[in-house]
């Protein structure tokens, strides 16, 4: 492993921890010497990476240190190809434009020989089933997850029932024919899935969910079994 190459682990290493990472912990992630450790540690602090701490006592990276252009294995490049050109595709989930500028910024940074790759890659996404995009703006439902917002919602069911809800979102799922969304809903003081091709209006409110979002993701994923089964309807009765 190149010293660049480490160095960059070592920050995703970073960013990928919870709380204080210990240089030991770190080193063996890495597979390095605690010894290289404490010096990459200190290169990356130079370059203005802000990580506090001290052998001993553990060390985490602040938010707000922007990476160098990065480089990609052709892997790597392979994967960010097909998943980028899948959600482009997705008229649906209105991540097409989005998809189509993450691929032209990282054709931009990446160096002559990767740029190629990226360019010529042999993989091609096959043609994406096109359902009806819901007639909400998904965009909101996106932000609501983002800043642990709670949504009003106006539901029809399955029976056309109708009815109006507040709900706490906590993940939203794509699926060949829908997208599914897992909240906590007042009404039913419990977890329900929604479609929201079912869904007829939506709104952020201003109030906070009570509990954070990651602790309501983990009790959700465990009350489901780390997922949801491949066809799953909505639970709202």
């Amino acid at each position: 492993m190149s010293r660049t190459h480490r160095l960059l682990e070592l920050l995703q290493e970073l960013r990928a921890r919870r709380c204080a990472a210990t240089a030991q912990s770190l080193a063996a992630a890495l597979g390095i010497s605690v010894r290289t450790l404490y010096r990459d540690i200190n290169a990356l602090r130079a370059e203005g990476a802000e990580i506090e701490g001290a052998a001993g006592f553990g060390y985490v990276l602040r938010p707000g240190f922007l990476l160098p252009p990065l480089m990609f294995t052709a892997d790597e490049i392979d994967v960010l190809l097909l998943g980028a050109s899948w959600v482009a595709q997705r008229q649906d989930i209105g991540l097409a434009a989005p998809a189509r500028g993450t691929l032209a910024k990282i054709a931009a940074v990446l160096p002559q020989g990767m740029a190629d790759a990226f360019d010529l890659s042999g993989l091609l996404v096959g043609p994406v089933r096109q359902v009806p995009p819901p007639c909400i703006d998904v965009a909101a439902i996106r932000d609501a997850l983002r800043r642990e917002r709670k949504l009003s919602i106006a539901y029809v069911d399955g029976k056309a029932g109708a009815s109006q809800r507040i709900i706490w979102p906590v993940a939203l799922g794509v699926f060949d024919d829908m997208q599914l969304l897992a909240a906590w809903c007042e009404l039913r003081a419990d977890y329900r899935h929604f479609r929201l091709d079912r869904m007829r209006a939506v709104q952020v409110l201003p109030a906070r969910m009570p509990r954070r979002r990651r602790a309501m993701q983990k009790e959700w994923r465990l009350r489901e079994a780390a997922c949801l089964p491949p066809g799953i309807h909505e639970g709202a009765h």
